[in-house]
């Protein structure tokens, strides 16, 4: 079979027109979870010789078989990777690169598991994972579209999403409105400013549903600006970019033959969990590992749309393939302002949760709320196995610690956490 990518909405089933492959051309319309999901065709061989992440997995992209299907060559695409990674280097000090795996021996004795293996995805480019998102994103643009002052590319946020998409942007040329709240950290804005981004405050409005930042971002697309966003529900591709730190993972696992029993992820927004998911599931329909690690993931006490959706799905017993029909009946904006010390996972919303829950039910895992008390108890272990994670990074552990006190996850298990954001506040002390 002749390799190629195929996008169709998980919601609808439509496909997506071939100048606009971010969005469902239903979007908007019905209780449905319109979301652009790509699912690739024959065989995709990783380049061994590669050691950038977009460059090594470049076969499993969509921008790069929409590239070739559109005339492109292989070789102008690389050149197009490598122009872009190197803009970003010179702007924050590096490329992109693999993240390594760590085993946290000490760690796992203390949490009393079998063993932790983390990926660290802190020192990557802009601290965090976000800013892979938004590079698939610049490279379905770049070559195809003229950044301009009338089209710009717009992003809601707090932090990591927004310097990511201003690293991103800036590097690519296009001018970006970044929408954030009153309470975004200074540290956050004061980079924000400093790459040229639009930076736009938006204050919540008494009885009005949901994120501001989200608001005044939708308005901005409605407006003409591109999505450059984490959310798959506006910009499908955002996942995609995401993939790639799975498909590190994946490798990983494949070459040492030890697939973990378990993997605990925050969850705010979902684009993260649901990259991931998609990357493990696609892996074992590929026969690349033997089986899906059981999918945990982790949320706030102060906000847990994605929990709720869990349970929500759990009482019904529905799959999530038929939830997505009448989605308000399982995701809707949290009903009170979010708050929390981990500021990265408190979306109104988790915008893809579709996706995620889907391999939660698939491996049987399952949600889990932490406190404060124990999102600051995992910070400070991972600082003190040398980890500078901000908390939101962190609150992986802080639901390993959860599940293992709940006795859902055992003495002898085998855990994979991923640490992603790096702790500005201490940077900045």
């Amino acid at each position: 079979m002749k390799p190629g990518v195929q996008l169709r909405c998980f919601g609808c089933g439509a496909t997506p027109a071939a100048a606009n492959p971010f969005v469902c051309p239903n979007r908007g319309q019905g209780d449905v979870d319109h979301v652009i999901r790509r699912h690739l065709v024959g065989e995709h061989p990783l380049d061994t010789m590669q050691t950038e992440p977009f460059l090594r997995y470049r076969r499993r992209l969509a921008s790069w078989h929409l590239g070739r299907a559109a005339g492109g060559t292989d070789p102008v695409w690389v050149a197009r990777v490598k122009a872009l990674d190197h803009a970003i280097a010179d702007l924050d000090g590096h490329g992109f690169r693999v993240a390594p795996v760590v085993e946290l021996s000490e760690l796992a004795e203390l949490v009393e598991v079998g063993s932790i293996e983390a990926k660290v995805e802190i020192g990557n480019v802009s601290g965090s994972h976000k800013a892979r998102h938004l590079f698939g994103l610049a490279l379905h643009l770049h070559g195809k579209l003229t950044p301009s002052e009338a089209q710009p590319l717009a992003i809601a946020s707090c932090g990591n999403a927004a310097l990511a998409a201003a690293v991103v942007a800036r590097a690519a040329g296009w001018p970006l409105k970044v929408f954030i709240p009153v309470d975004a950290p200074e540290p956050v804005v004061k980079r924000l400013h400093a790459l040229y981004a639009d930076v736009q405050v938006c204050e919540r409005q008494p009885g009005v549903a949901g994120d501001p930042t989200y608001h005044a971002f939708q308005a901005a697309v409605q407006a003409g600006a591109l999505p450059f966003c984490c959310q798959g529900p506006d910009n499908g591709m955002a996942i995609e970019g995401g993939m790639t730190l799975g498909y590190e993972w994946i490798e990983h696992w494949a070459k040492t033959g030890v697939v973990p029993d378990h993997l605990v992820i925050q969850v705010g927004g979902g684009a993260l969990g649901s990259a991931l998911a998609a990357a493990i599931a696609e892996a074992v329909a590929d026969g690349a590992i033997p089986r899906a690690p059981t999918l945990h993931v982790v949320q706030t006490e102060g906000a847990g749309p994605m929990l709720r959706a869990l349970d929500a799905l759990a009482s019904t017993g529905e799959a999530v393939a038929q939830a997505v029909t009448h989605r308000s009946d399982f995701m809707w904006p949290w009903e009170t302002t979010p708050a929390s010390i981990a500021h990265g996972i408190l979306d109104d919303e988790t915008y893809d949760w579709a996706a995620l829950a889907e391999q939660v039910q698939a491996t049987g895992g399952r949600g889990v709320r932490v406190s404060e008390a124990q999102l600051q108890e995992a910070h400070d272990y991972a600082h003190e196995v040398g980890i500078k994670s901000c908390v939101t990074g962190a609150a992986g552990l802080a639901g390993l610690m959860a599940l293992v006190a709940q006795g859902h996850i055992g003495p002898t298990d085998r855990v994979a956490i991923l640490f992603s954001g790096v702790d500005r506040e201490e940077a900045h002390r």
